[in-house]
């Protein structure tokens, strides 16, 4: 929304600056885009006077001018056929930047003569299109700045232009009045009072208008008013003016008349040439098919169900968006039919969006103008024509009756305080709804109908607290619950959340964002797709599931990764995954997958395809940091989308499982259409059991001042026996004692069959003895070696080897 200041002057009394009006605007919600302010780029220009007009010595139309300015006097070469001496002109000076030609003038030679400056033309500042001459002023002093001479002699060409943005809730604001409005409750000057306007009309207008009772829903009102004997011509230099100054090309006094209205008012007129009306008028809806050629010469269609007002001859007009050529002005029109219609803001918009016009008509109408103003408006209009262009005014038309969009809340004076926090007394509360149209009844505020977004009583706090100025709010700290130190935000989860997050960025892995749907066959492929976890509206056919694994949104990321030609990955995510459709069935996870190689080539032969054991340390350090129990068990079992082979669980006890590792099921890694083999892991943060100690400080550092015993046993078992079998046997022969287990040999094969016999292995375990009160004997270290080979052959039928 564009207006000038004296524009807005127009209907408001006020000295504010413009300084302050454009703060005041955006303070009050209606924010400033652009200011373009004339006087910005013409501060420098000063008032000279032409002591001497000579004749240039090499060049017939050049004139060496001796011009007197506030620097002394100055030489400076002119072509402008109006250059002569004694006149006042207008001087810029070297170094001076010239809006009109993007020009910064300096000091040069024109034809081997110096030239000191430049006395301006019109069009080279900027003020209009004449370039005939330079300017010739009848008054002013030598120096005096030429913003200055115009703020007094001719304000209009530096008058500032605001833009503004208006939000879709507040139609009012598309007026030059409205805005007024605003500002008058700020503070900021006077409302000027609306003229009064009576129209005693001459005739019985040879038009009627009648609206189909089907249409009434869309155009419940239509006024119009006959105007003869008018003359269209080019409208006065100030309507022109304000047009342009907002961007607007003026056509013709009829047309510009309802382009202002448009503008000032809020009030979309059309008019129509009653001589090329065939008929009356009739406003309906459209059957389909109908075609009009529009005022922007383009042809339309109209669909079933828009509103068109057609005369005996066809479609003139489409309903509140855009009149006819058929039926437009010209510089020829003697006898207009003014129109002034309320629209449905729906139904325009559907129209509008459809037809893909847009025009201010439309714009405004879906949006809503004020329906009580719709009589009124087409007087003003009429009005203005019968000044500008003569002519003699009928009876007002009128089919239908404004619609009554009146309605009332009650003011409660005490909710500012407890819905916006600030304290406003009541009477200032009043006075401002008085201020904004409102009318006050007791404790009732009636909306005024130019405020369609007024719909309840928060929203009268709303306009007190915007008027009064939001900028006044004072933060004020909430109170505490308790005293002291506040307890912490985050739950066990959410923490467990952000810790395992942080752990798998440090260790090297990209984190990754994925939607929690996927397609029915990713899901399938982790035990999912099932119809408890189907979307009724999913945003596409591949997003039809919500996911039961982190892993297929994963998988696709890598996928789309390799395409690109990044081939070593490492991506985590964190989120929820879905069992079933009900919220128990949800829980959290943390995923990981390595693909391809440890890192890039190198010299050394470091590089190497990534394996199970890289996603159980990754795992592991995870769970550990996310305070897992250090010990937990190892075992096989894990889930079909795993290698068989290849992966493993980790948990406490056979129920209680806490993560899955290893390598993905080379089924899987087809059907996701990844190349070369993937690892990862999954934890469950959920099932981690809390820690037995609540506090956040680390325990003592245990020193031992005893040495460490370490025995190694060689055991011979059946070639299918599990070293972690033996580990957790040997392990569990002495707690207190044995710090460690760890397998450090393993011989099979051919070799060992024929040493040992067939069907067995050798594995071999360093186990670490750590005493705490005295130095071990050797009949003790006896004592525990045998309870460690006892054990390991109770669970695994393994023997010492010789």
């Amino acid at each position: 929304m564009k207006f000038t200041l004296s524009w807005l002057k127009k209907h408001l009394e006020t000295e504010a600056s413009l300084d302050e009006i454009v703060y005041a605007l955006t303070d009050l919600g209606l924010e400033v885009e652009d200011v373009v302010n004339p006087a910005d780029t013409l501060g420098e220009f000063t008032i000279g006077y032409v002591k001497s007009a000579d004749k240039h010595p090499d060049a017939d139309k050049l004139r060496v001018c001796m011009v007197e300015t506030d620097e002394g006097e100055k030489q400076i070469i002119c072509g402008a056929p109006n250059a002569r001496q004694g006149i006042r002109v207008v001087v810029a000076k070297p170094g001076m930047y010239i809006p009109g030609i993007d020009t910064t003038i300096s000091v040069g030679k024109i034809r081997g003569v110096e030239s000191f400056g430049m006395m301006c033309s019109e069009r080279e500042m900027q003020l209009s299109d004449e370039h005939d001459g330079i300017i010739e002023l009848d008054s002013g002093e030598v120096g005096d700045r030429f913003v200055d001479w115009l703020a007094v002699n001719d304000p209009e060409k530096v008058d500032p232009m605001i833009d503004i943005a208006i939000t879709p809730n507040r139609p009012d604001a598309l007026g030059v009045r409205g805005i007024a409005r605003d500002l008058a409750a700020r503070g900021l000057g006077q409302m000027k009072p609306a003229p009064e306007i009576s129209i005693a009309g001459g005739f019985t207008s040879g038009i009627d208008v009648e609206i189909d009772k089907d249409t009434l829903d869309g155009c419940p009102l239509f006024t119009g008013r006959l105007v003869r004997g008018v003359r269209n011509g080019p409208s006065p230099e100030w309507l022109q003016s304000l047009l342009k100054s907002i961007g607007l090309r003026p056509i013709s006094a009829l047309v510009d008349i309802t382009n202002y209205f448009t503008y000032d008012q809020n009030r979309p007129l059309h008019v129509f040439d009653a001589d090329k009306v065939q008929g009356n008028l009739r406003v309906h809806r459209a059957e389909g098919g109908e075609v009009i050629t529009a005022l922007d010469d383009k042809e339309y269609t109209l669909q079933p169900g828009m509103m068109a007002i057609s005369d005996d001859a066809g479609v003139e007009s489409i309903a509140g968006i855009m009149g006819g050529v058929a039926s437009g002005c010209t510089d020829e029109t003697v006898n207009v039919f003014v129109e002034s219609a309320y629209w449905d803001p729906v139904t325009i918009a559907h129209t509008g969006r459809k037809l893909k016009i847009n025009s201010d008509a439309r714009y405004r109408f879906e949006r809503g103008v004020d329906p009580a103003y719709t009589p009124d408006g087409l007087d003003a209009a009429v009005q203005m024509i019968l000044d500008l262009c003569g002519g003699e005014a009928s009876d007002k038309v009128m089919a239908g009756a404004v619609p009554d969009k009146s309605r009332s809340y009650k003011l409660d004076t005490d909710r500012v305080q407890s819905l916006v926090g600030m304290e406003i007394p009541a009477d200032e509360q009043r006075a401002t709804l008085r201020a904004l149209g409102f009318e006050l009844q007791g404790d009732q505020a009636k909306v005024p109908s130019w405020r369609p977004d007024v719909m309840g009583e928060a929203d009268l706090v709303e306009e007190v607290a915007r008027v009064a100025s939001l900028t006044k709010l004072k933060g004020i700290a909430l109170p505490r619950g308790t005293e002291g130190v506040p307890k912490p935000v985050l739950t066990r989860i959410q923490r467990r959340e952000q810790i395992a997050r942080r752990t798998a960025a440090a260790l090297g892995y990209n984190e990754c964002v994925t939607y929690s749907f996927v397609d029915q066959a990713s899901a399938q492929l982790f035990g999912g797709g099932l119809d408890a976890t189907r979307l009724e509206n999913p945003i596409s056919s591949d997003m039809s599931h919500m996911r039961p694994s982190l892993f297929p949104g994963l998988l696709q990321a890598a996928a789309r990764n390799q395409a690109r030609g990044e081939m070593d990955l490492a991506l985590f995510e964190v989120g929820p995954v879905f069992h079933g459709g009900e919220p128990e069935e949800q829980e959290l996870l943390i995923a990981g997958i390595l693909v391809g190689h440890t890192g890039p080539k190198d010299i050394h032969g470091a590089r190497r395809v990534h394996d199970l054991y890289d996603a159980k340390a990754d795992i592991e350090a995870i769970l550990s940091a996310v305070g897992a129990p250090q010990k937990m068990m190892i075992q096989r079992g894990a889930r079909e989308w795993w290698h068989p082979g290849r992966s493993g669980r980790m948990s406490l006890g056979p129920k209680n499982i806490l993560a899955s590792f290893g390598e993905l099921h080379p089924r899987v890694i087809a059907s996701m259409d990844i190349k070369g083999p993937v690892v990862g892991f999954a934890a469950h943060l959920a099932r981690i059991p809390e820690p037995k100690s609540k506090t956040a400080t680390r325990p003592a550092l245990e020193v031992q001042d005893l040495q460490s015993v370490e025995r190694d046993f060689a055991f011979v078992v059946d070639t299918d026996v599990e070293a972690i079998n033996i580990v957790n046997a040997a392990g569990g022969a002495d707690k207190a004692l044995i710090t460690s287990v760890r397998v450090f040999d393993e011989f099979t094969g051919a070799a060992a069959e024929a040493q040992i016999g067939a069907g067995k292995k050798s594995l071999a375990v360093s186990v670490t003895l750590q005493p705490k009160t005295r130095t071990l004997t050797d009949e003790e270290i006896e004592e525990v070696s045998a309870r460690i080979v006892a054990k390991v052959n109770k669970a695994t039928g393994g023997v010492l080897r010789n």
